[in-house]
């Protein structure tokens, strides 16, 4: 493999942000999740926000694609109401990652959803999600460690066969599986950890932040699903 895969990764849009003497408006990204791709083979590319219509022709030109963490879903796209502890909505954020995983999964591009990710994959496919859940985050601006369990036969389980701590830090998670979703990893609670596509393209959600471990093997194993 001469260069790698080139690895589409959504990112933040925020306003004011300040460095230096500017406060502008930013597309951000923490530096993890590219790192983290170009230390398993990838080439990274930063996809921020945009009109939905544009992400068939965004997919088209990606060998993968890494949905990456950050606010809550808005509950609207699960049909619940919003519990007063689930955050403001990113609207513009939400519809753009639905339309990239829409359009990952009708093109078949390896995806890898990263927390955030992995609830937006699950609702993409018409699951729900546990709007707060206790345990499964470190105090802010910290992440906690957990351990979680692989599902044997499970491509999670392929690449990752046995137990691991992991780095997280979420309130909400998995409720009702989405179409063609299967369980691959549980935290000792019982909080789904992984979830990937039972048949179709490589298609893998987990709850946690493999960009913050030194654990490169989730993501080698979308370089080597994506490597043309």
């Amino acid at each position: 493999m001469a260069s790698g895969p080139l690895i589409g990764i959504s990112t933040y849009a925020e306003s004011g942000v300040r460095w230096g003497g500017w406060q502008l408006d930013a597309a951000l990204l923490p530096t993890g999740y590219p790192r983290l791709v170009q230390r398993a083979g990838g080439l990274a590319a930063m996809l921020p926000p945009d009109a939905p219509e544009r992400a068939a022709d965004t997919v088209a030109r990606l060998d993968g694609l890494v949905v990456a963490g950050g606010p809550d879903v808005e509950p609207v796209h699960y049909g619940a109401v919003p519990d007063p502890r689930t955050g403001p909505p990113d609207r513009a954020r939400d519809a753009w990652e639905l339309a990239l995983i829409a359009a990952a999964l009708e093109r078949g591009v390896p995806l890898l959803g990263i927390c955030r990710g992995m609830q937006v994959l699950n609702v993409a496919l018409g699951g729900t999600l546990v709007q707060h859940i206790e345990g499964h985050a470190g105090v802010p601006g910290a992440f906690g460690r957990h351990t979680v369990k692989p599902v044997p036969g499970t491509r999670y389980a392929e690449a990752v066969p046995e137990r691991t701590d992991v780095p997280a830090y979420h309130h909400q998670a998995v409720d009702r599986l989405g179409r063609n979703l299967i369980p691959s990893a549980y935290a000792e609670d019982g909080t789904i950890e992984a979830v990937e596509l039972a048949t179709g393209p490589w298609t893998l959600g987990v709850q946690w932040h493999p960009e913050m471990a030194e654990d490169l093997r989730v993501v080698r194993a979308l370089i080597v699903s994506a490597t043309p």
